[in-house]
Parts: structure tokens; C-alpha cells; sequence
């Protein structure tokens, strides 16, 4: 890899946490932003390159949440920064469904030439993750003229108003906020870490299965939406099988399953997809995150006769597919291919699984690792049992970050630790960062020790 970083790719800590710059912004913000809007960490940033985020005060941070997944060429990839200044010397905005552009076809074929299966696709673009989703219900519906959505146990598809339905967790993403958009239904998923002991991937497939047959009929669902690794609802990895069982079922009572690969995409599993794992061939992806390097783009993928199937206008919107945007994701795939991405993401799943799971033996805390490439957690349970311990969770998060390094919790029990490096950050860099985090699981622990 021959990416060249801008910035120094440092840990840097200086002075009182966080620095005078950051506090008056927060009161700057206080009067001005929501209070709805929440943020994880009380600092500003100023600059971001390769692996760090550089705040207002100076202070230089690791950052192993890179946006959420979205900026994993980097934040301010040089080619994706060239190819945005380029597009906007031309124009900024027509809107495709006035004045189309070659960019947004281009993206389309690039896309149709990446995902899963080597069949005829079509695609759509749109700016975010829960609007993709949206639209690819919306496809499945017009396209099988059935109206029930499945969905799982522990997702996370969006905060929108049908996305919140789809989504497990109420509190902060549902709360009060409904009601909801009708005919969803939720099954079980496959949560090797917290089913029954010796559950497989075709047997936990099957109880979702047979839940749906009683409860609705597999002639009255439209769609089956899965994220085939969980995002938000802790990086479950489901067991081997589990996927290729759904995805059999849905083809035979001609049910459309949909892969939400919105935080999986682009090359952060150690494949372009999640669904190449198990071989899985989705009939619609929806897309976002890692698409454009950090611009606001995202994408509903799916067979052609699916996707021909809505009428002219169906689909669209004022900025979906912008031009800048466009030229970002042309840009971040041919990063991708140039560096191999996807290897990079297996490289860092190599280095890295093996410390978090010499760090979970060492302290009794940790009652699983998961994850595959550079999408990889920690779920940290009461010593002794499986009970989740969110309370250590929010203590290691927030003794890393004060020792400068950014990592994000999630999971329905709010017990995990999430690990989402860009995969343009140097190995070192990686180490050292994971080598807080041991310090910041040892301290929260009052344990004494270097690192493994």
C-alpha cells in the first residue's frame, strides 16, 4: 500500500482534555444545535488523514471508527479529493431526473459489475443508507405486489419512519417517535455468542423460518431484509449457514431478500460484500458508507426485472446520485482495486483478532470476539457469566478516547466495543491504538499489566 498521508499519523495529546477551542464550541452548539443531536466525543475536529482525526486544539487522535465505516480510504483520500475538485469546477448539481450525467451511469455500471451474481442489474441512487433501504422496499413491494416485510432480532436499517420499523432497538433510535410503518415483522436471529449451545446457522434459519410460515405465509411476504453482518446490534456474525438457508427459502416462495450491506460494503469484511462469505447472491443490496469516501451517496442494487418493474418517476429524488458525490465514489472504488482494500481488511483482521482474543483470556471480561476484516468488536459480559456489562463498555470507550484514541460501543445491550479502522491506516498506527484499548480494558479493570 503507497497511499501518502498529509498528516503526521501520530497519537498527540496536549494540555487540559478537551482543550479551550472544543469547549467553546460545545457552548457554541448548545445554542444552536438540537439537543437531539448527540456526539460521541466533546472535541472538534479540524483536519482528518489516513488513520487520524486532528481536533481544534491540536490534539491528534487514532481514530478507529473512520465515520462509521464511511471514510475507508481515508478522509481526505488525495485521489478523491482531486476528483471532487474536479467535478466541481463543472458543475455541482443538475439533478439526474432533470438533466442526467455520465458519473451517475458510471457508478451504476461499476456497481453492477461489483456486487454478488452475474446477472442483469439495475441500480438507483439516493444520499443515505435508510433512504436505500426505503426504496428497496418500496421495489419489493411494487415488484411482488405483497405487502409483509421480515425483518431481525438485533438490526439496525435507519432512523426514517419505515427504517425505525425495521430496526430492533428502541432506545435512542425508536423511543416515542411512532407509530411505525405497518406490516413489518421481526424473527429471530442467529446470535452464536447467546443462542443454545450447538444451535446451528441452518437449524436457527429454520426456527426463523417456520416463524414466519405460521405467523404470515411465505406467499404474503415481499421481503426479507438482513444485514449479513449486524451493525449497530454488536457485529454479529451469523453462524455458518444461516444466510444461504434464508436466502434459499426466500427464492423458493418468490420473496425478495434484500442484503443491507450499508455498513459491510466496499471492501471492510475482507470481500466487496458480506454476502460473498457464504456465497449468497442478494436480489437487491442496498448500499452507502464506504461508497464515496466519505461524501453522502448511496445505493439501491438489484436484479433487472426487479428494478424495471417500477414505473418511470417511481424512483428518485432532488440530490440522490450528485455529481460530486458521484466522482467521490468513482474515485474511492478505484482506491479500492489500486491498494486491494479487501486485502488490507484481512490483514488487519490477522493482527488484530489475535491481540483482542489474548486480551479477553487475560481478563475474564470479554465473552466474545467476533467480526471479520476491519469490522471486528469485543462484547464484554460480567465475570463468570454472560450477563452484558454496559457500565466497563462506556469506561474503556472513555479511558481510550482520553489517551487519544476515537472507538465507537454499540449492541442491543449496549456491551460492545466496535472496531471500523480506515484500511489505509498504517500498522503501527493500528497497534498502537489497540494497544490503548488493552490499557483502557486493564484500567477500567484496576489490573496492572503491559501489553500482551
Amino acid at each position: 500500500m503507497t497511499i501518502t498521508h498529509r498528516l503526521p499519523q501520530e497519537r498527540r495529546i496536549t494540555g487540559t482534555f478537551p482543550g479551550p477551542k472544543s469547549a467553546a464550541l460545545t457552548e457554541r452548539r448548545r445554542k444552536a444545535v438540537s439537543a437531539g443531536v448527540s456526539s460521541l466525543v466533546p472535541v472538534y475536529a479540524a483536519d482528518a488523514d489516513g488513520g487520524v482525526v486532528v481536533d481544534v486544539d491540536g490534539n491528534s487522535f487514532i481514530d478507529l471508527g473512520a465515520g462509521i465505516a464511511v471514510t475507508s480510504v481515508g478522509a481526505s483520500n488525495p485521489a478523491v479529493a482531486a476528483a471532487v475538485a474536479e467535478q466541481s469546477t463543472h458543475f455541482a448539481h443538475t439533478c439526474f431526473t432533470i438533466t442526467p450525467y455520465e458519473g451517475y451511469v458510471e457508478v451504476a455500471e461499476l456497481l453492477a459489475e461489483l456486487t454478488p451474481g452475474e446477472h442483469e442489474k439495475r441500480s438507483a441512487l439516493f444520499n443515505s443508507g435508510a433512504e436505500a433501504v426505503e426504496n428497496a422496499i418500496k421495489v419489493a413491494r411494487l415488484a411482488t405486489g405483497r405487502d409483509a416485510v421480515v425483518a431481525f432480532d438485533h438490526a439496525y436499517h435507519g432512523r426514517t419512519n419505515l427504517t425505525m420499523a425495521l430496526t430492533a432497538k428502541a432506545m435512542p433510535y425508536k423511543t416515542n417517535f411512532g407509530p411505525f410503518a405497518p406490516e413489518i415483522y421481526r424473527m429471530p436471529m442467529s446470535y452464536p455468542f447467546r443462542d443454545e449451545p450447538g444451535l446451528s446457522g441452518e437449524d436457527a434459519a429454520n426456527r426463523a423460518i417456520l416463524a414466519i410460515e405460521k405467523q404470515l405465509g411465505g406467499d404474503q411476504v415481499a421481503a426479507l431484509i438482513i444485514e449479513p453482518i449486524q451493525g449497530e446490534g454488536g457485529f454479529i456474525v451469523p453462524a455458518p449457514g444461516f444466510l444461504p438457508t434464508l436466502s434459499a427459502w426466500a427464492t423458493a416462495n418468490g420473496v425478495v431478500f434484500i442484503a443491507d450491506e450499508v455498513q459491510t460494503g466496499f471492501a471492510r469484511t475482507g470481500s466487496w460484500f458480506a454476502s460473498d462469505h457464504e456465497g449468497i447472491v442478494p436480489d437487491i443490496l442496498t448500499l452507502a458508507k464506504g461508497i464515496a469516501g466519505g461524501l453522502p451517496l448511496a445505493a439501491v442494487v438489484g436484479r433487472a426485472e426487479l428494478m424495471d418493474a417500477v414505473h418511470p418517476g417511481g424512483l428518485g429524488g432532488t440530490y440522490g446520485g450528485n455529481p460530486i458525490a458521484c466522482a467521490a465514489a468513482v474515485a474511492s472504488i478505484a482506491q479500492m482495486r489500486e491498494h486491494d482494500l479487501a486485502a488490507r481488511a484481512r490483514h488487519i483482521d490477522e493482527i488484530v483478532t489475535p491481540r483482542l482474543r489474548a486480551l479477553a483470556d487475560e481478563t475474564g471480561v470479554i465473552g466474545d470476539v467476533r467480526g471479520r476484516g476491519a469490522m471486528l468488536a469485543i462484547e464484554f459480559v460480567r465475570p463468570g457469566s454472560t450477563e452484558p456489562d454496559a457500565d466497563i463498555t462506556k469506561r474503556v470507550a472513555a479511558a481510550a478516547l482520553e489517551a487519544g484514541v476515537i472507538i465507537l460501543t454499540c449492541g442491543t445491550y449496549g456491551n460492545v466495543i466496535r472496531l471500523l479502522p480506515s484500511l489505509v491506516i498504517d500498522d503501527a498506527l493500528l497497534l498502537e491504538g489497540i494497544g490503548v484499548l488493552e490499557d483502557a480494558v486493564r484500567s477500567s479493570l484496576h489490573l496492572k499489566g503491559t501489553n500482551p
